[in-house]
């Protein structure tokens, strides 16, 4: 071993650490938590403990262990260690690796893996020799794959290197096909999964031997061992992902394969060959070899999709358990947005619609050019398993459905039909699950079948089976928005009336799982019914308040959500004193329950944030304690993190509750404008004075947030903003970068919108402000014109320097031929509203001060102009003098140029302007 030896007082300690360490106390535990975290410090902390794992033979196994595991934890800390340590380290788990002992061996393992991925082979080839050394001996080469094999999973690019003037892969590649063939099935396995792993990456070494590969895989297609079929499958299925042309030629018999394996009773078998068909579906380059497929592929993906027998005992499905608590494990971590300020495009759809995608939750094997977003809570919670084969299946009909929408429906049709009548309850839930997966590619050609379908689907919400109850929600929840189209009284009688009301009734269901597909279908719907709900605001109102009554702690979480959903979606029309009435009780009943840094405060302080923004002034009663309550969160949250950045060895705080308060501030400013200026000026301490601290705070989402507070108070506390205004825009400038940080893009975002809040407020040509015009110009122009920014920032960017521009025309006009054209590209295509009228509004009025300055971009400010629905009376004067003024200016030049531009642009300037 290498040259560094143990203090036998440093050794003890440690020892005794992990002996105590197996203690199940808690306190015990927290201690120990504490210790070993300080240990950390100790600069030869990894030598103590690959020495305990490797040459103590005397200590329990279980002790070895346990410092095996905190090694592979604290591997980092190898880059750090001086030579000697580093080198004892690495040379001490080697050595456990052929300890006696089974778990010794399986930690020194997977130490070597994480020692491996931190020091990169190429710093320590004598391991990666020694490993690939043992494949050919009898007595370690089960143990030195299984190694090798996590190495090849977690880090392939790092094993792809040249060391010494040699890649070790160009020895490694061919021995791990030759080894493809031994007599052992967990060789075999071993073998082909590490080949596969090479593929994404597209490795030279292994696209050398890509046809003896594939041969390889036709070869053990038809092993005896599952999990070799499994790693031929995967294989099949990432080359069909990286190298498609080489698969095409054989593909008759690929498909052919893979069918037969979708079909594998082995269940990790069927799953990787159904990942294939949703590989395939995904790629529509691929669309021509699929198409032929069809026919045989979805009648298989269809079968896939009823449960099966495992399915069943693990979700316990037919228990009224409404009175049940929730295990604290049926919780998961749920994610807390902060407030982002964007403007809608016209014909582009919400960032909320397009996360309706998919909602399988499965990896994908290529993150950055995926056509499809399949991660999304609308089908995660319907599927709340683990990834399995029902759930790739109904992702790949999606997507099928997507792509070849009429065709696939043509083949399904009899299919789904036979099951959705079949006696088999299984069979009609598969049925029910598969019309929800296609609901977004087939709605066109599923639509003269709705008719028919949704009173089948609300007659299944009497079914007795809770699965297919459950089911129905979700997929009823996929049709919400064809069932809350405005279409005609006796649609709304039909469909829209029945599908709300069946829904309440799932809402309120005896069982756990259909109440909560009932409430996420339920806010689904809201969201596609908006206002058309109001008209029965209180039947619905006292539903989801019953619910508080009858919710364990999960399902609660989701009725919070459907109802700040269900205020989004009605708006003002929730200040009702009746609606204040039925709804207030139980959310401050709620609120008064739970503690300051009790997690589920979180989602209640969200929800409330939407109700305080729609119910406006009848929120007044409540909003002096919410107030209070969310300025001391904020304010404790600022100390603790003050603490924690005083003290690193503390954990982060979670800023989940600060975020959270902000947003809801954010609401109460919103909701009540200028009357919540009394509670500000009577709260202690100053929300003003913290909000500059927030600006400053170094996580992004609590700027992003603090900064939308900013914009909020602008419109509707503006007295009491403005003394604080200098620190905050020394902030908000410094803020405004052209190329922010990913993560700090929305708080980019909502500083350039918030600046523009604050520059109307002001008024024309406030000398106040006018000290801030020139920094702020100087920011946003770059920002407008940077390629790589973000739409959204330069659309807020566009809108801020046309509302400052609106304010102090003087200044900001001698910058208008540097930004005119990227102006007018960035806004054109955004709906109408006020924001974008006030912008056009400052752009008129720079053009006027600066005529010369729109010469060069005369095209794109004419298109942007037409592009306009309905400009407000005052924009529109605005718009006619300006073009009136350039025509008469020079009939002859204008009609010249006018002339060059598109013909839907010419014809609109003539009818709307006569111009």
């Amino acid at each position: 071993m290498a040259s560094w030896s143990p203090q036998p007082a440093g050794l003890h300690e440690i020892l005794q650490t992990l002996r105590d360490s197996t203690d199940t106390q808690n306190k015990v535990q927290r201690s120990i938590t504490l210790k070993l975290n300080n240990f950390t410090r100790v600069p030869d902390y990894i030598a103590y403990l690959a020495h305990i794992l490797a040459t103590l033979p005397q200590e329990e196994d279980q002790i070895r262990t346990i410092a095996g595991y905190l090694l592979k934890n604290n591997a980092h800390l190898i880059l750090k260690a001086s030579p000697d340590v580093a080198e004892y380290a690495k040379v001490a788990v080697l050595s456990a690796f052929n300890d006696p002992s089974a778990l010794v061996r399986t930690a020194a393992g997977q130490d070597i893996v994480a020692f491996l991925g931190v020091l990169e082979p190429k710093n320590w080839p004598e391991c990666l020799e020694q490993l690939v050394g043992m494949l050919d001996d009898i007595n370690h080469q089960e143990a030195a794959f299984s190694v090798v094999e996590k190495a090849c999973e977690d880090f392939p690019r790092k094993l792809d290197i040249e060391i010494s003037g040699t890649r070790p892969l160009d020895f490694m590649i061919p021995k791990f096909l030759v080894l493809s063939e031994h007599p052992s099935p967990k060789m075999r396995s071993h073998a082909i999964a590490c080949l596969s792993y090479f593929v994404p990456i597209s490795s030279q070494s292994l696209f050398a031997h890509i046809d003896t590969f594939i041969a390889c895989l036709f070869k053990r297609a038809s092993d005896d061992d599952p999990s070799v079929r499994r790693h031929v499958c995967q294989a099949l299925v990432l080359l069909l992902a990286a190298r498609p042309e080489k698969l095409m030629p054989e593909m008759a018999n690929v498909a052919e394969y893979m069918l037969y394996s979708t079909k594998d009773k082995n269940e990790s078998v069927a799953l990787e060959a159904c990942e294939f068909w949703l590989t395939f579906a995904e790629d529509p380059d691929l669309a021509p070899y699929l198409h032929p497929l069809l026919g045989r592929v979805a009648p298989v993906l269809l079968d896939c999709m009823v449960y099966g027998e495992d399915d069943l005992l693990w979700l316990e499905g037919d228990t009224e358990d409404t009175t049940v608590p929730d295990k604290e494990t049926d919780i998961k971590p749920r994610h807390y947005g902060s407030k982002s300020h964007g403007l809608e495009r016209e014909g582009a759809e919400s960032a909320e619609d397009a996360a309706k995608r998919g909602v399988y939750g499965q990896e994908t094997l290529d993150d950055d050019d995926d056509d499809y977003d399949l991660d999304d809570d609308d089908f995660a919670d319907e599927m709340s398993t683990e990834w399995n084969l029902r759930k790739c299946a109904a992702a790949a009909l999606d997507v099928l459905a997507v792509r070849f929408g009429a065709d696939l429906m043509n083949v399904l049709l009899a299919p789904l039909k036979d099951k959705l009548w079949s006696t088999e309850w299984l069979q009609r839930e598969s049925a029910i699950l598969a019309l929800g997966a296609m609901a977004e590619g087939c709605i066109d050609f599923i639509e003269e079948h709705l008719k028919v379908l949704i009173p089948y689907l609300l007659n299944t919400l009497n079914d007795p089976k809770p699965l297919v109850r459950s089911i129905t929600c979700w997929t009823l929840g996929r049709y919400a928005s064809w069932c809350t189209q405005p279409i005609s009284e006796e649609h709304k009688n039909r469909y829209f009336i029945p599908t709300m009301e069946g829904l309440l009734r799932m809402v309120l269901d005896d069982n756990k799982r259909v109440q909560e597909a009932g409430c996420s279908a339920f806010a689904t719907l809201e969201e596609d019914a908006g206002a058309e709900l109001c008209p029965y605001l209180e039947p619905v109102l006292r539903n989801l308040v019953f619910a508080f009554q009858k919710y364990q702690h999960k399902n609660m979480l989701i009725l919070y959500d459907a109802i700040g959903t269900l205020a989004d979606a009605v708006g003002r029309a929730l200040s009702n004193p009746q609606y204040v009435e039925i709804l207030m009780p139980p959310l401050t009943g709620r609120w008064n329950k739970l503690q300051d840094d009790d997690d589920d405060l979180i989602p209640l302080l969200e929800c409330l944030s939407s109700v305080a923004i729609a119910m406006g002034p009848g929120f007044a009663p409540y909003a002096p304690l919410v107030f209070q309550r969310c300025v001391n969160i904020v304010h404790q949250a600022l100390l603790q993190y003050q603490a924690y950045q005083q003290n690193p060895d503390l954990d982060e705080p979670d800023k989940a509750f600060l975020v959270v308060s902000l947003d809801l501030l954010s609401g109460l400013a919103q909701g009540l404008g200028v009357t919540l200026e009394a509670v500000i000026s009577l709260t202690q301490p100053s929300l003003l004075t913290l909000l500059t601290v927030c600006l400053k705070h170094p996580q992004a989402p609590v700027r992003q947030s603090a900064y939308a507070l900013v914009g909020d108070l602008a419109m509707g506390c503006f007295t009491l903003l403005r003394p604080h205004l200098p620190a905050i825009m020394a902030e908000l400038i410094q803020q405004l970068d052209p190329e922010p940080k990913v993560e700090f893009v929305s708080a980019c975002n909502n500083a350039a919108w918030s600046v523009g809040e604050v520059a109307l407020r002001y008024g024309r040509d406030e000398p106040e402000f006018q000290q801030w015009v020139n920094p702020l110009i100087a920011r946003l122009i770059p920002i407008l014109l940077h390629p790589k920014a973000p739409r959204s920032l330069h659309e807020n960017a566009a809108v801020s320097i046309g509302r400052i521009g609106l304010m102090h025309p003087v200044l900001v006009a001698p910058h208008l031929p540097e930004f005119a054209q990227a102006w007018c590209q960035a806004l054109y295509e955004i709906r109408d509203n006020e924001e974008k009228d006030s912008a056009f509004r400052g752009l008129c009025t720079l053009v006027q001060t600066n005529p010369a300055g729109i010469a060069k971009s005369l095209l794109w400010f004419c298109n942007a102009i037409v592009r306009w629905n309905n400009p407000s009376p005052e924009l529109n004067a605005m718009f006619q003098q300006l073009l009136t003024g350039f025509r008469n200016h020079d009939v002859a030049g204008w009609q010249a140029q006018v002339s060059s531009f598109p013909p839907a642009i010419q014809e609109r300037l003539a009818t709307r302007y006569g111009v």
